[in-house]
């Protein structure tokens, strides 16, 4: 857990970082926010190639650890924003929090035939992110909501998301 969310916070703050760092370029080249955290999506995916997958003792190519995590991850921003959008801030996010870590266990017990740790793994990856999601959401909206605090939303969901990203893996490894 600990090696899932240091390795993982380190995509989210990058990734978080084209929000920080590239919001008002995105802006003024009259690209939405929509193309803007695409931008976003894809660091989160090709840098935790690179991070996770060495970490993690993937059994396949980085090609295949691409493949899952892409599934993984579009299943849980889809199911994410499917909880948000729907129920707006606040309860949405819970239920995106819950319903976007289901999807994206299951996903990987589809990988890795997990499917008995997929209860467990979906537990802990929701108390994980949301622990990560709204601490960090607080401090970003408490504060001067500033690049730092921004990227500091970024450490503390990378961290979260990370630990039960980790966490799963080594249940469905053992399952």
């Amino acid at each position: 857990m600990i090696r899932g969310g240091v390795a993982f916070a380190l995509v989210s703050v990058a990734a978080f970082a084209v929000w920080a760092l590239g919001e008002k370029w995105f802006y003024s080249h009259g690209l939405s926010e929509l193309v803007m955290y695409g931008g976003c999506c894809v660091v989160f995916v090709l840098l935790s190639g690179l991070v996770l997958r060495p970490m993690l003792g993937w059994p396949g190519t980085l090609l295949r650890f691409y493949g899952f995590f892409l599934s993984a991850f579009l299943a849980y921003a889809s199911a994410w924003c499917a909880g948000w959008f729907g129920l707006g801030p606040g309860l949405g996010e819970w239920l995106g929090s819950f319903v976007g870590c289901l999807a994206f266990t299951l996903v990987m017990a589809a990988t890795l035939r997990g499917w008995c740790a997929v209860v467990p793994s979906t537990l802990v990856m929701f108390a994980t992110h949301s622990a990560g999601y709204f601490s960090g959401a607080h401090i970003c909206y408490t504060s001067l909501h500033s690049v730092g605090s921004e990227l500091t939303w970024g450490l503390l969901y990378g961290l979260g998301f990370g630990a039960g990203i980790g966490y799963a893996f080594a249940m469905m490894h053992q399952s």
